[in-house]
């Protein structure tokens, strides 16, 4: 039996629990998960590096949320959607978005499929029903409602789930986008990241209520609290979750309490704001790290597997950063296209123009 990591707290199952939490095929479905946790991490590693290198303009870490957004996309069936908050990136790689669109996507260059215009790390993934990230706060929970209301409108067996963080519970989106759902009884979930930090404005300082998941209430909608940093936990509450949606039983809301491991962005200098004692509590709570001890304890991986597992993620990373480094710019002519599905001559004249001061560059 592998020893806890000093200052991780242990994950309290045996064998008979995870069968019945995560069900009969546990062991592959704990391995799985782990392999994408560990992917998180080391992607994040990676990436913010890359940003600090000045080779990537903006990265938003996700470090501390890993089980909660590898948990959740492994329930997700092809017919969901979701409206993510600022750091579900790694979800809609396990969906199945590809990586290497991605890592162009980060770049900017012309091989992302948003052609640069829309900031780093917001990906959008049409393929695997990811909608794009937006910076605003709590927008999400409006359009993923309004995305329920179509399904069960047109009875389709899909459900939809939004993302947000802490602070976007005290927005009038989230009281519009509740109240919405509730009323009609939308299949939608509602995952709340709390990670405690709305940028540097803690939870105490922006809503009265201690427990988030208490304001679902209010709107007729279920809703609980779990530890987000609990694969196994996180696994079980969204399953049930899902489960109870896909059974016409209305919205749910679960709140995630989660520790940010990083700076709320590359932007930011958490220095300034978080508490002493602060990171060593969130060590204390790392997903990776829990996850991993319990692995360990079960005696699901050997060392030399778990290292061939980071090796093949760090080489496949790599391979991906490497093409994208490479890959030329968006060109010219992109600025103006796919802004109106039929070019009118205000557009046109503009291009014209635009083609003329730069010497007539434009095929």
């Amino acid at each position: 039996m592998a020893a806890v990591p000093e200052g991780v707290l242990p994950l309290p199952y045996g064998e008979r629990d995870l069968a019945e939490l995560l069900g009969d095929g546990w062991k592959e479905l704990l391995v799985r998960g782990y392999r994408w946790v560990l992917f998180g991490r080391l992607m994040d590693s990676r990436f913010l590096g890359l940003q600090r290198q000045g080779r990537v303009g903006f990265y938003g870490p996700a470090t501390g949320h890993e089980a909660l957004n590898v948990g959740c996309a492994l329930l997700l069936r092809e017919e969901d959607w979701v409206f993510p908050g600022l750091r579900e990136q790694l979800l809609a790689l396990v969906r199945g978005l590809d990586l290497q669109a991605y890592v162009h996507h980060l770049f900017g260059n012309g091989l992302d499929p948003s052609l640069g215009r829309q900031m780093p790390c917001h990906p959008t993934g049409r393929p695997v029903a990811y909608v794009s990230m937006a910076s605003t706060v709590g927008t999400q929970i409006v359009q993923a409602a309004g995305s329920a209301y179509a399904q069960k409108f047109r009875n389709d067996p899909g459900a939809t789930v939004a993302f947000f963080g802490d602070g976007a519970t005290s927005t009038s989106d989230f009281h519009a986008g509740m109240n919405l759902a509730g009323v009609y009884q939308l299949p939608v979930l509602f995952v709340c990241a709390n990670n405690q930090w709305a940028i540097s404005v803690p939870v105490r300082r922006q809503t009265a209520v201690p427990v988030l998941a208490e304001k679902s209430k209010a709107y007729g909608i279920p809703g609980e609290r779990i530890d987000g940093t609990d694969f196994v936990r996180v696994y079980a509450t969204l399953r049930r979750a899902f489960e109870d949606i896909r059974a016409g039983h209305g919205p749910r809301m679960v709140e995630a309490l989660v520790y940010r491991m990083n700076p709320h962005s590359s932007s930011d200098d958490p220095t300034r704001y978080v508490p002493s004692g602060w990171m060593k509590e969130a060590q204390a709570h790392d997903p990776l790290a829990r996850l991993e001890e319990l692995m360990d304890r079960l005696g699901l991986l050997s060392s030399e597997q778990k290292e061939a597992m980071r090796k093949e993620i760090e080489d496949q990373l790599r391979r991906a950063i490497a093409a994208a480094e490479v890959a030329q710019p968006p060109t010219q002519d992109t600025l103006f296209r796919d802004t109106l599905s039929e070019a009118v001559w205000p557009l046109t004249e503009e291009r014209d123009t635009f083609d003329r001061d730069q010497g007539g560059h434009f095929p």
